[in-house]
């Protein structure tokens, strides 16, 4: 019997935690305009357990092929709603416990759809510090606060006030029993709910942003705001950001101004009944409520959600960025040898082979102080003969540009065509060579001739080597050290973690840090992939893996479909194909006559590409989105999906900022998007920019709309300013605004 009474207990715990669960779905379906099946699907393959990359590429039917980016945005409303459901709970607990919940208050509570609502429901009941209110309710002066709030037609406040002297409790005059109730009203007005949320919502709608200097006469990048006004609601993420790191740097006094007796006129509305001998009272207090318990922390709550929307596209443009860097095409076939300039401590150089494997290193010193270029000229020439080297990566740090100088001198001195240099972001090439990971990976090798090995690896394959970066030190995005580094660091690894996928990985040659960003797989699992493969000899099938210690049923299912065997005993086994559809595989085949091992052949690539998928799939017995899919892999079995993408450009000589001139044109690499613009590498010193105004004839919202970083891009020279070393660019022709009939 018991059995049965705990399960009845149960059964209404559990209908509510559907129910809550279907309101939660009903309310993200609605929020993100996507049908509540696809919502409830996709939240019920979460709750198993499945990583978003797998249920994007392996579970189209079951979402309606909803991609990466919509099936996180459900992960994040999913995560934020139930964590408003647990605050509710508890807000309800503890407001019960003082036994003052009432059934609208409760209602209120249960209704509200975000954070604040409930925070601001919850304000009068939370337990709070000493204040002029808690002191005055102490004293016993709570009936007179309530006796103000009749506004009764009649009375005196004084002689009504005289009747709660008390000297024992410290209240010895009417004037003290008067200004101790007013305490207690203000403190009621400035916990109204109602009060706050519209305070908020007219300061964030027409408050102005007002920025000053604290000192005028110093000298700071901040400058353009030391007498700054901007409407709140316009103002856009980079510059509250910027303004908000020159406030916190004590260079600016910030604070938002706004018509004062509107909000004293609307609070008047909704506490004062008419005439009466309280109505002065009520008016000063309603000032000193605003003044002095509203404004600031109102105030703050609007900078916050300003600050939010800042950091949300700060780390929006950094995830962009991420992703298109981290996509690159590598460069392959070719040895190369990586340079990390510098001066006093000269120029660290590494050869690495077109796997990667290093084959030799060596430092040289061509740059100021030393300029012993004769003696670094043979040095690269003895290394470009040894090793066949055609490609020469020199990181953008310390002594780029005069390095490049170098090496540009040196390739015409060879004389050969196949020879180049090209230039490579090195963000976080120092915080991987101290690493844990680079001493393992080089532990002969110093600090800076581990970064030159990583430079030249960089352009081999820009996924394998990013990776074992913290995506934080990677240098391509707008004020990221000024946001929260959780959602920073949650959000790139998510970008990691597309990538990764996107690109799939070859887990013959995979480091530990490639393998942890697959799907399913954490470090642990990682490493023993490794290990296992190091002591086993690589593995000939997928199916091995299932023997790697910790890589349990799920993880097997999750990662598979995204670890390639090239040359394994399946061919399959190297293609995106999930192992639970190489059945349906095998009837496709049968279908069509064909031969899997002539899997690769011109002819069967033909063949597939002909194919109705939409009827295939009735014969087939599978979803059109999976069998849409299959076929795709099947025609270029073992493509990496960054071979499609235009490769970087390769240079052989050096331009200097004072050769240019407005209207040249220029080929160049997109090297970061920001709000305003994006900066393109034309091959002088500093990157040059071009504004948002300049992306496009037409016009554009955002530049990621237009640009991604790593693009080839043709622009135009606009204008040359040497004293500064800045030079603005267009994309716009020359000449296309006559050209389009405007």
């Amino acid at each position: 019997m018991a059995a049965e009474n705990t399960g009845s207990a149960a059964a209404p715990e559990e209908a509510a935690a559907r129910q809550e669960q279907e309101t939660i779905i009903q309310a993200i379906a609605k929020e993100l305009g996507i049908g509540q099946k696809q919502v409830r699907t996709t939240v019920g393959l979460l709750d198993e357990g499945n990583t978003i990359p797998f249920i994007a590429r392996y579970r189209k039917e079951m979402t309606g092929e909803l991609d990466e980016n919509a099936l996180r945005d459900i992960e994040e409303r999913l995560g934020y709603l139930r964590n408003l459901g647990e605050r509710k709970k508890d807000v309800l607990r503890s407001i019960e416990e003082q036994g003052k919940l009432t059934g609208e208050l409760k209602a209120s509570i249960l209704k509200a759809v975000k954070l604040q609502e409930v925070e601001d429901l919850y304000r009068p009941y939370r337990q709070k510090r000493k204040t002029r209110a808690s002191v005055a309710k102490e004293r016993g002066l709570e009936p007179l606060a309530d006796w103000i709030m009749e506004q009764r037609r009649q009375g005196s406040p004084q002689e009504e006030a005289a009747k709660y002297i008390d000297a024992d409790r410290g209240v010895e005059t009417a004037d003290q029993a008067l200004q101790g109730a007013l305490d207690i009203i203000a403190e009621n007005i400035a916990d109204d709910p109602a009060i706050r949320s519209w305070v908020r919502q007219y300061t964030a709608s027409q408050g102005v942003l007002v920025s000053e200097a604290k000192d005028a006469e110093q000298e700071s990048v901040y400058e353009n705001y030391y007498s700054y006004r901007e409407p709140v609601h316009k103002m856009p993420p980079h510059r509250i950001l910027a303004i908000n790191r020159g406030e916190r740097e004590s260079v600016l006094k910030v604070g938002i101004e706004v018509t004062v007796d509107k909000i004293h006129a609307f609070i008047a509305r909704k506490v004062i009944k008419g005439p009466s001998p309280v109505k002065e009272l009520l008016e000063s207090v309603i000032e000193d409520a605003y003044k002095r318990l509203i404004a600031p922390s109102v105030e703050r709550e609007v900078r916050g959600e300003m600050t939010e929307k800042g950091e949300t596209q700060a780390i929006s443009i950094f995830s962009g960025n991420l992703r298109s860097l981290l996509l690159q095409p590598p460069v392959k076939g070719r040895n190369v040898l990586g340079v990390d300039p510098a001066y006093r401590t000269g120029c660290k150089l590494a050869v690495v082979d077109d796997t990667g494997k290093l084959l030799e290193v060596a430092v040289t010193y061509p740059t100021p102080p030393n300029n012993k270029k004769r003696e670094a000229a043979a040095k690269f020439k003895e290394l470009i003969a040894k090793y066949g080297i055609q490609l020469i990566v020199i990181g953008n740090g310390t002594g780029s540009r005069e390095t490049e100088q170098f090496t540009a001198e040196v390739i015409a001195e060879i004389g050969d065509p196949d020879l180049a240099y090209l230039i490579v972001n090195e963000a976080g090439a120092s915080v991987y060579s101290a690493s844990k990971l680079a001493q393992e990976e080089f532990p002969d090798l110093d600090v800076a001739e581990r970064s030159a090995a990583s430079i030249a690896r960089r352009v081999q394959d820009p996924l394998a080597e990013l990776v074992k970066i913290d995506p934080k030190a990677i240098g391509v995005g707008q004020y990221q050290h000024d946001v929260s580094q959780k959602h920073l660091e949650e959000s790139l690894k998510a970008v990691v973690e597309s990538a990764v996928n996107h690109v799939g990985v070859d887990v013959n040659t995979a480091s530990p840090s490639l393998l942890s960003y697959v799907a399913g797989v954490n470090a642990t699992i990682a490493k023993n992939i490794v290990k296992f493969r190091e002591e086993n000899g690589k593995f000939t099938t997928r199916k091995q893996l299932q023997k790697v210690p910790r890589l349990g049923a799920k993880s097997y299912e999750q990662c598979i479909g995204f670890l390639r065997i090239p040359g394994g005993e399946n061919t399959l086994d190297r293609t995106p194909i999930h192992p639970e559809s190489y059945p349906v595989v095998d009837r496709l085949f049968r279908e069509l006559g064909l031969d899997v091992k002539r899997l690769g052949d011109k002819a069967v690539a033909e063949e597939l590409a002909a194919q109705n998928a939409e009827e295939l799939a009735v014969k087939l017995d599978v979803g059109v989105p999976t069998l849409r899919d299959i076929l795709e892999s099947l025609q270029r079995p073992g493509r990496d999906p960054r071979e499609e993408l235009p490769a970087p450009i390769f240079r052989t000589d050096v331009l200097k900022i004072e050769d240019l001139v407005p209207g040249m044109e220029m080929q160049g690499t997109v090297r970061n998007v920001i709000d305003f613009g994006a900066f393109v590498d034309i091959g002088i010193k500093n990157d040059g920019l071009v504004h948002i105004s300049q992306l496009s004839g037409s016009f554009v919202k955002h530049p990621m709309d237009v640009v991604s970083v790593g693009d080839n891009v043709t622009v135009w020279v606009l204008g040359v300013d040497l004293k500064k070393g800045r030079v603005s660019l267009t994309m716009v022709p020359p000449r296309s605004e006559a050209g389009s009939g405007k």
